[in-house]
């Protein structure tokens, strides 16, 4: 019987792997860590610390998944990570645990890191998301699902990406990026609605496109209007006819509240917006 586990891995007697488990050469697998069926772990990978990793997840070499978060308030607490089922993870790709005892660092299911990304402490990725190559994010971002990050950016601490936005590529993400937009530049802005996404996603076409209407009414009173932020939501309020401009409207509220920072705008920054 061919034997799944290269006979150069090392791995803890504690450490639980199911039976499928496929490991490669020079892995190293932490006591703590526990792996879902027909996951496959590449060469050179590290799993280390409380580490549960769910399902059908393919690691490639390289990996470091599970290590003491990069954060001076950490003081050795037991703390994790969590990864769902179907995900890939690329080359390089580092995925700290979270900073307190108790906490989680969380990757939910199908999504894609590509080579090279960073995903720091506390930090929640939901569903179907893609990060592209050299991607850094700080501690405390939530990326909601069907978002797609470009490469070569960075991604300020306590930052909000919202569901189905776009991020262009090395953009200086420091504000909440409101779901179903498109954002890019440094300082970034909100382009436009994130038409492509809204489209393979079905939701330009959903109600005979009476919801794309909806949003691109939105966008155009939030981001193409003299209105201030606060005027602009009570307008989409009598606009919210349907679930997507209600989350967006529902986002752009909570971006406002601390420890967020508030939400990426659609026009010049001003010397007073800058951060």
């Amino acid at each position: 019987m061919k034997t799944l586990i290269h006979h150069t891995a090392a791995i803890h007697p504690g450490a639980e792997l199911h039976p499928t488990v496929e490991v490669g050469p020079y892995a190293v697998i932490g006591r703590e860590v526990k792996v879902g069926p027909e996951t496959t772990i590449g060469a050179h990978v590290v799993l280390e610390g409380p580490t549960d990793i769910g399902a059908r997840n393919q690691i490639f070499p390289g990996a470091a998944i599970g290590l003491e978060p990069q954060d001076l308030k950490y003081d050795g607490g037991s703390s994790m990570v969590k990864i769902g089922d179907g995900n890939r993870i690329r080359e390089y790709v580092t995925i700290n645990r979270a900073t307190r005892t108790g906490e989680a660092t969380i990757v939910g299911n199908n999504n894609l890191l590509m080579a090279y990304a960073h995903v720091g402490h506390n930090c929640i990725i939901e569903d179907s998301v893609t990060i592209a190559n050299g991607v850094a994010l700080a501690g405390h971002i939530h990326i909601e699902s069907r978002a797609t990050i470009s490469g070569v950016l960075g991604v300020h601490q306590f930052v909000h990406i919202g569901r189905l936005a776009m991020v262009g590529g090395m953009s200086r993400i420091a504000r909440d990026v409101p779901p179903y937009m498109l954002v890019e530049g440094n300082p970034a802005r909100v382009r436009s609605l994130n038409i492509v996404g809204l489209r393979r996603a079905g939701i330009a076409q959903a109600e005979q496109g009476q919801v794309y209407r909806s949003l691109k009414k939105a966008f155009r009173i939030l981001y193409r209007s003299d209105l201030t932020l606060t005027q602009a939501l009570e307008q989409v309020e009598l606009i919210a006819d349907n679930e997507h401009v209600q989350h967006l409207l529902q986002f752009l509220r909570l971006s406002q509240i601390k420890p967020r920072r508030g939400s990426i705008p659609g026009r010049q920054l001003t010397q007073d917006d800058e951060e």
